[in-house]
């Protein structure tokens, strides 16, 4: 069933009991491998006989089943997810969808292993905001690159590649550069990318903020200048800096990075669905908390709508067999704490391997499960 399709079967339904999901997660409930409905009886009135439904399994394409209640009079459909588990009773409220609006946060491992895969990232992303574009319908995109330290510094001047942001022949490290506190905030965006490898000046965004918005003329040259984060920074901690972008770090700090005169002012959107793109070619031991407290802290940034935040995990595979990343090895007897908070914690999650040749698909597959939530998302 198309999307189109499906959201008019939602609005006729709008109103009917849907059941509960059947699959249990850490954090609630889940859509199911299927359903399956016991005997129900139906009695259109006093003077008639009941039938007894035969139990029925639903699983696959949106089905609509009697099965599920006894109703008297009338007979009320329940309308079954693709997936097999019942869609959400929207009751008197209609799904709005996003309208387009998709707060993304890309968190990109400056290690020195990374060399190879940000040349992959920056070739996928055009088609990845062409997929979201076409998915979508309208298009209105937020994209913040997360700075994962809390410093700045330009150590090799001869790397400045414009002479308006810094000096070639100045002095490390600041090389003549006019920097701000945000410069050196975890989790503000970053525009001023440095060190091997990274874009060695200040990206200049439409607004003057240190995100894309959809007043950016050239989205993939943005993001290139944002995204080229390099791989010679400082060792990652993805989650510190995602949590402190969206003002849910798991130690307090005070700051307040979406709010007025914060770094990210205007980023975070109630009406928006919350993106994750993490890459990152080792095991992030860095992050403080884990996959639980990651998961219930993006939670509490979208008022505890599971439905409203998607992860795109591209990490590497070494744990796994086969491996991509070291064909013919045994696994690595080690837990890979990306790869369980992208299969096991979140619910709407997506983990692949950093050592694909190429990345396209992956971006592409996320560009259409988007969209999906977005078609069913009902704002704060």
């Amino acid at each position: 069933m198309s999307r189109i399709t499906g959201l008019a079967v939602i609005f006729y339904l709008v109103g009917c009991h849907a059941l509960p999901l059947a699959e249990t997660t850490p954090f609630g409930s889940g859509g199911g491998e299927g359903t399956t409905s016991g005997p129900s009886t139906v009695s259109t009135d006093a003077n008639t006989s009941t039938t007894t439904a035969a139990p029925t399994t639903t699983s696959g394409a949106v089905e609509m089943s009697t099965s599920d209640a006894s109703i008297s009079g009338s007979s009320e459909p329940v309308l079954s997810s693709s997936s097999g588990g019942i869609l959400p009773d929207f009751g008197d409220v209609a799904p709005i969808g996003c309208q387009g609006k998709v707060d993304i946060i890309f968190a990109i491992s400056a290690d020195h292993t990374m060399e190879f895969a940000q040349p992959r990232l920056l070739a996928a992303f055009p088609a990845f905001a062409q997929a979201l574009e076409e998915e979508l319908g309208g298009f209105d995109l937020h994209v913040l690159v997360t700075d994962s330290s809390e410093w700045w510094a330009m150590k090799d001047c001869s790397l400045c590649q414009d002479s308006a942001d810094c000096d070639p022949n100045g002095m490390p490290d600041l090389c003549g550069a006019t920097v701000d506190e945000c410069d050196s905030t975890m989790g503000a965006g970053e525009n001023f990318p440095v060190g091997i490898g990274s874009s060695n000046r200040r990206c200049k965004l439409a607004g003057g903020h240190r995100y894309i918005t959809r007043d950016e003329p050239d989205l993939p040259a943005a993001f290139d200048c944002l995204a080229r984060v390099g791989w010679g920074g400082a060792t990652p901690a993805p989650f510190n800096s995602i949590l402190a972008a969206l003002d849910h770090p798991l130690i307090e700090t005070g700051v307040e990075l979406n709010g007025p005169g914060g770094c990210n002012e205007g980023f975070l959107r109630d009406d928006a669905l919350l993106l994750l793109v993490v890459i990152r070619d080792t095991f992030d031991q860095e992050s403080l908390g884990g996959p639980y407290q990651w998961t219930k802290a993006l939670y509490a940034v979208k008022g505890g709508d599971e439905d409203a935040v998607f992860a795109l995990v591209i990490t590497s595979d070494v744990e796994l067999s086969p491996s991509l990343c070291f064909p013919g090895e045994p696994p690595l007897a080690a837990t890979n704490r990306l790869r369980l908070f992208g299969e096991d914690y979140i619910k709407h999650g997506k983990v692949e391997s950093i050592c694909a040749p190429s990345y396209g698909v992956f971006f592409k597959e996320t560009a259409a499960q988007v969209a999906a939530l977005c078609d069913q998302f009902i704002p704060e």
